[in-house]
């Protein structure tokens, strides 16, 4: 490293920077103990100065400290110039970009899984949400199983009916849970070499893969999301302008709280002029289109179709990737590199897409965003569960349809040789059912009987590197047999029906192996053998 000129700081200086900066002699730097408007402001105003960070904070930050007491931590250092400057900076100079300087850990409780895909459209945040395969729903919180009650349908006189149904479709699930632990320790005895811990865990999330389909969508959820303050008022914009009651207001919790912390960030959400104008913007989009859907295609019923269909892709792709993956390595002007790749042969292509690929050894070695100018277009039809996991990968677009029950629903072939069928078939019965009698009432609310097992239509747009982390995740043989299924078939319509043999070679970490008595044994024996610090 060239040599770095080390600032200096007299010691009362340097007193005051120990709290809030990880060194003070190098040129690289966390900032720590201080709110996260102050950290952007910090840096906002840095984008404007010629001064240090360090030195900026002590000239025109540290007037606002209070170093008293608990000299490690200080929440409110600076908040009243960061304000100041926010301000400022948003509505006289109009720069955005300030809100992504700033984050915030937010937790959303007792979420229905339909509100937790609203919840989770954004792409430039970070989602974690609670697990059907590790926990049980068998569980009641305040006395009550944990599935969403919309207080539109309580107060009305299908709320009895609604919450006795959900409590007998919840009541079935949990009655199943100990047959079917019972049913794959007999198919899968212990090996000795396992310990009790993590074959208990993998015949548990054995058990619960095969019946999270019985839940409903109404059932509740926990969910962490890191974002930044401009995603976060671009997700509360949205989120008011949703037709699902519950998203509006969560969102109003979400606003009250998220200005607890960075509260200059959201200043416009609710400006009549600002955000309020742009959430209705939204509606009246939403409102009119939903109109003119209805209109055209009426009761039309949907043609036959595949469970999954490759809709569109460049058949120049493969050609496109060779050229984009020579051009960082010419002086030349890309569409005369386009002209020589033409000029190739098929061999020389396939040679030149190899040496970029490399030679992988697992699939977190990806090449370049060479592979992002290809494109490939699915229409899919799946059931809710696997949805939900395939939505998670935001960086790709995903667009899908109300849920329904209108397209039948998947049982697990678990659940037939488990001889539960019929108990599994009679909460679909009531799922759609339940659905058939709020869809008239109440058309937005009636999506949470609808039982995860049930299809739902959407599409998926992704490029092919967002393919090649997505498919290679999503077809590992630890994932659920839905999601292995709709990836595996992604991935033999790039090579055979795009013609995009090469890429589809490249994405070597693709699964075709049967489906595995416990999927999630061997990522148990990994996750014990870390744990131990030996290796599996």
């Amino acid at each position: 490293m060239s040599a770095y000129i080390a600032e200096e700081f007299d010691d009362a200086e340097a007193d005051i920077l120990r709290r809030y900066f990880t060194n003070l002699d190098l040129p690289v730097f966390a900032l720590v103990n201080l709110p996260e408007v102050v950290k952007g402001a910090l840096f906002a105003r840095y984008s404007r100065s010629a001064k240090s960070l360090r030195r900026l904070f002590l000239d025109e930050f540290v007037g606002d400290l209070d170093i008293e007491g608990d000299v490690t931590i200080d929440a409110t250092v600076g908040l009243e110039r960061a304000e100041e400057l926010y301000t400022r900076i948003f509505f006289e100079y109009g720069d955005d970009s300030v809100a992504q300087l700033g984050g915030v850990h937010l937790a959303c409780e007792q979420a229905s899984n339909l509100l937790t895909k609203v919840l989770e459209w954004g792409r430039l945040m970070s989602y974690l949400e609670q697990s059907t395969r590790y926990i049980a729903y068998d569980g009641r919180l305040g006395g009550r199983y944990r599935y969403y009650r919309p207080p539109s349908v309580l107060k009305s006189e299908l709320g009895t009916r609604y919450v006795a149904e959900m409590d007998r479709m919840f009541s079935s699930y949990s009655a199943l849970i100990p047959g079917l632990v019972e049913f794959f320790r007999t198919q899968t005895p212990k090996n000795e070499a396992d310990s009790d811990f993590i074959y208990r865990q993998a015949v548990k999330a054995k058990a619960l893969d095969s019946i999270r389909g019985m839940l409903p969508a109404a059932s509740i959820s926990n969910l962490g999301i890191y974002g930044t303050g401009q995603a976060y008022e671009a997700l509360l914009l949205r989120m008011r302008a949703h037709p699902l009651p519950e998203a509006r207001t969560y969102s109003d919790m979400m606003l009250t709280e998220l200005r607890k912390v960075i509260p200059s960030f959201l200043r416009r959400v609710d400006l009549e002029d600002r955000g309020i104008a742009t959430s209705n913007y939204l509606e009246s989009n939403h409102n009119a289109l939903a109109e003119m859907a209805s209109s055209i295609f009426g009761d039309t019923e949907a043609d036959p179709a595949p469970s999954v269909r490759l809709l569109d892709f460049d058949p120049e792709g493969e050609a496109k990737v060779v050229a984009a993956a020579l051009y960082p390595h010419t002086l030349l002007p890309e569409d005369q590199v386009m002209r020589r790749v033409h000029a190739m042969t098929v061999e020389e292509r396939v040679a030149i897409l190899r040496a970029y690929c490399g030679d992988r050894t697992n699939r977190r070695q990806r090449p370049g965003r060479a592979l992002e100018r290809p494109f490939y277009r699915f229409d899919v039809l799946a059931d809710y569960g696997a949805f939900r996991d395939l939505q998670r990968h935001r960086m790709m677009t995903i667009d899908w349809q109300t849920l329904r029950p209108d397209h039948g629903y998947e049982q697990p072939e678990a659940v037939e040789l488990a001889g539960v069928a019929g108990e599994f078939q009679d909460a679909m019965e009531r799922s759609a059912e339940l659905f058939d009698t709020l869809v008239d009432p109440f058309p937005t609310e009636a999506p949470y009987a609808v039982a995860l097992a049930y299809k739902l239509r959407f599409v998926i747009d992704m490029n092919a590197r967002q393919a090649m982390h997505m498919l290679e995740l999503r077809s590992s043989p630890q994932g659920h047999p839905a999601y292995r299924v709709v990836s595996q078939d992604m991935h033999r319509l790039i090579g055979e029906e795009a013609g995009h043999h090469a890429i589809a070679e490249m994405m070597k970490f693709v699964d075709y192996s049967e489906e595995q008595p416990l999927e999630r044994l061997d990522a148990e024996r990994r996750a014990e053998a870390k744990r131990s610090g030996t290796t599996a």
